[in-house]
């Protein structure tokens, strides 16, 4: 027999010198996260997380459940059902396994609902927004992104390479003076509802500037869906706007529909395009089943029970005629997010802390998060309070409100 080779090569074969044991770790790497810290903390711009528990005695003031349908019973019952059929998680990406006929259902409801030709059902309100823009912009094409569009907008045109313009806010003639004189793909976007003072943007004009110069349109209305337009069907049907030819929408089943995950709903050539290219679709594993089941579920009630939307609008425009003849710097609302200004960053979380002890929770929302330097209690009106919960919520910012 022929001797094999391989014991003898493998004894024979010379062996690397050991390697140097590290160096001690010291930590030096990261200290300059020791001076932003302390930067943070003089500037009063700390932020903690507070875990709530299961049953929160507190009046909340502070969470996007618009119409108060996350605890809802059909709600959860949609997405506990949904979880025990499904399983825990969607176990994939979209285009592997993670595309259940629950999520098909959805994208249809959601479509349908909403006006839209088709829909796509992504993780997050904010994969969806990334997901929008850089599958509709390459280098050489011109975004006009409004000066108070949500980080997730501005994060979306800084990830597509495109070249971008910032617009002043809810200004049409300068998003029409931005796409004058661009020869070629030019995509204006813009929040339908801005989420640090709740105003809306003119969407109608929008559309018009930008028809004007060829550009297509995406509104992201994470704050307009189930609260704006007929039945709580979104911004863009109250504008006239759904399932135009050259406007795309995106919303967050988190905040009216109190599920979680986000969609892009537009026409189906432009959906059909982001499932071949948009990289926060194709590589992300798919919304859970429980959130998809969730979310339908709060879908269904919402066309059952179209009063909540306008129910929610009537609770932020009472919300804001009390703060407002008490003395209060509160924004006029066109959803349901009400602002307060506050004289500084300080004195927002001292009130924000001050109205919590009192036993209400109110946003907080300070610098760099709001993109006029302004401090402000931020408020979120639901559907499901009560006229004595509008009452005592006023007479608690009112009495912890700061000296101007």
């Amino acid at each position: 027999m022929p001797h094999d080779p391989a014991p003898s090569l493998l004894y024979d074969t010379p062996t690397a010198a050991p390697a140097a044991p590290p160096r001690p770790a010291t930590g030096a790497a990261f200290d300059w996260i020791d001076t932003a810290r302390g930067e943070r903390r003089r500037a009063g711009l700390v932020r903690t997380l507070r875990p709530r528990p299961a049953d929160s005695p507190l009046l909340d003031l502070a969470s996007n459940d618009y119409l108060g349908l996350a605890r809802h019973p059909e709600v959860v019952h949609g997405a506990a059902e949904a979880a025990y059929r499904w399983g825990a998680g969607a176990t994939g990406s979209r285009l592997v396994t993670g595309s259940t006929e629950l999520h098909a259902q959805l994208e249809r409801a959601l479509a349908e609902f909403c006006g839209f030709e088709a829909a796509l059902v992504l993780s997050s309100g904010y994969a969806a927004n990334l997901a929008a823009v850089t599958a509709l912009t390459a280098p050489g094409t011109l975004l006009v992104s409004d000066a108070g569009n949500h980080a997730s907008l501005i994060d979306g045109c800084r990830l597509s390479r495109a070249r971008t313009e910032v617009a002043p806010h809810a200004d049409p003639e300068a998003v029409r003076a931005a796409l004058t004189g661009h020869d070629g793909r030019a995509l204006a976007v813009t929040d339908s509802v801005f989420s640090v003072d709740g105003d809306a943007a003119p969407l109608p004009a929008l559309a018009d500037a930008c028809r004007s110069r060829g550009a297509a349109l995406l509104v992201d209305d994470a704050h307009g869906l189930g609260v704006l337009g007929d039945g709580g069907r979104g911004a863009l049907r109250a504008a006239g706007l759904a399932g135009d030819a050259d406007v795309v929408t995106t919303v967050t089943l988190s905040k009216s529909l109190g599920s979680q995950g986000g969609a892009v709903l537009g026409p189906a050539r432009v959906i059909e395009h982001l499932v071949n290219t948009a990289r926060t679709f194709i590589f992300d594993t798919g919304l859970a089943p429980a959130a998809v089941g969730g979310a339908l579920a709060a879908l269904r009630l919402l066309e059952r029970e179209p009063q909540r939307a306008a129910r929610a609008r009537e609770v932020a425009r009472e919300l804001h005629t009390r703060l407002t003849a008490a003395g209060l710097a509160a924004v006029r609302p066109d959803a349901a997010v009400v602002s307060v200004r506050a004289p500084s960053p300080e004195a927002a979380v001292r009130w924000a802390a001050d109205c919590r002890a009192a036993g209400l929770v109110a946003g907080c929302f300070r610098p760099p998060s709001v993109p006029d330097g302004i401090s402000r209690l931020r408020l979120t009106a639901r559907a499901d309070l009560t006229d004595d919960q509008i009452a005592a919520a006023v007479g608690t910012i009112v009495a912890t409100a700061p000296p101007v």
